[in-house]
């Protein structure tokens, strides 16, 4: 089979390929005019960003996304300026989380300016440019009812979202990956080619961490994102009457897991708290409401190693 010439390329660099070819050819071509019109649009958004980390799980169910909400409200808390991307345009829920929902991305001269939720986080999503709640985003029916996104299509509105929305300065923008994909990691790549690296997310669950391991070695081999580290979540249970810690995975262990043995270092142990949950239906923050509970000070020592990884690498 042949390879493809662009991969693990930026698409700033096959930009600048397309361009010679195009001045050679002496003609102008539509499609890769607005290729680099996305690009120079996006070094300009992100050099307003010092940090970006994106949050990956390869399989659903994992809490990936309250995850990111906590980390954001956790940084915030320490005075970061942080943003959320939520890429996630089959099943977006970062805006109802972020108490957002009701709210739409507002179209300026200067770009889409995202909704500002709870602590003053910026949020973008698909979800906020629905025309309501019911509305799905994948079905193919009446354009006023849904929008149906496929494909390369899906490529598209990522880029446009990177592209056009204007974040303003920020210290951090988190970028909420959908799971169990293999399309989006290299867009996200490609478009921000100096992300901080990626966080991922799993449970005590050898299933989970079988499907997780797959999407490490992609990163690792085929997209050279670095892994920053990863969030166990769901790691016990606290119970509300009498304060003892339950396993909920028969076969869970806090030994090393099998992608500990692969290098990758722990972040923290997230224990399930069903306020958790609570919190994000109302789109209210669970480290604010309940930081003495074991999983605010879980979501501390994660952002604590966060912190100290971004931080480095802005010293280096």
């Amino acid at each position: 089979m042949k390879q493809d010439k662009s991969e693990g390329r930026t698409i700033t660099e096959v930009v600048k390929d397309l361009e010679e070819q195009q001045k050679k050819n002496k003609m102008v071509n539509p499609i890769v005019q607005q290729v680099m019109e996305q690009v120079a649009a996006v070094q300009t958004r992100m050099g307003q960003i010092k940090h970006k980390i994106a949050v990956m799980s390869g399989k659903g169910g994992v809490g990936k996304s309250s995850v990111t909400v906590s980390l954001a409200n956790s940084f915030a808390a320490r005075g970061y300026k942080v943003g959320i991307l939520d890429v996630d345009l089959s099943g977006p829920c970062i805006p109802k989380m972020m108490g957002v929902r009701e709210r739409s991305l507002k179209i300026t001269a200067e770009g889409a300016q995202p909704a500002i939720g709870v602590n003053g986080i910026k949020v973008a999503s698909m979800e906020l440019m629905l025309p309501s709640e019911g509305s799905p985003v994948m079905w193919k029916g009446l354009w006023e009812d849904s929008a149906v996104w496929r494909g390369t299509v899906e490529m598209s509105v990522i880029r446009e979202f990177i592209s056009d929305v204007n974040w303003g300065p920020l210290d951090l923008l988190l970028i909420d990956m959908p799971p169990a994909s293999s399309d989006k990691p290299p867009i996200i790549s490609q478009m921000i080619p100096d992300l901080d690296g990626a966080v991922i997310v799993t449970i005590p669950s050898e299933i989970s961490q079988f499907i997780v391991k797959k999407s490490v070695v992609f990163l690792n081999r085929e997209l050279h994102i670095p892994i920053i580290g990863l969030i166990e979540n769901m790691s016990g249970a606290i119970c509300p009457h009498c304060g003892e810690s339950l396993e909920l995975f028969e076969d869970a262990s806090h030994g090393e897991s099998p992608l500990q043995k692969m290098g990758l270092p722990l972040l923290g142990r997230v224990p399930f708290d069903r306020r958790i949950a609570s919190c994000a239906d109302h789109g209210r923050s669970f480290v604010d409401e309940h930081p003495l509970t074991p999983a605010a000070q879980a979501f501390r020592i994660i952002t604590d190693s966060l912190q100290k990884h971004i931080e480095s690498r802005r010293s280096s």
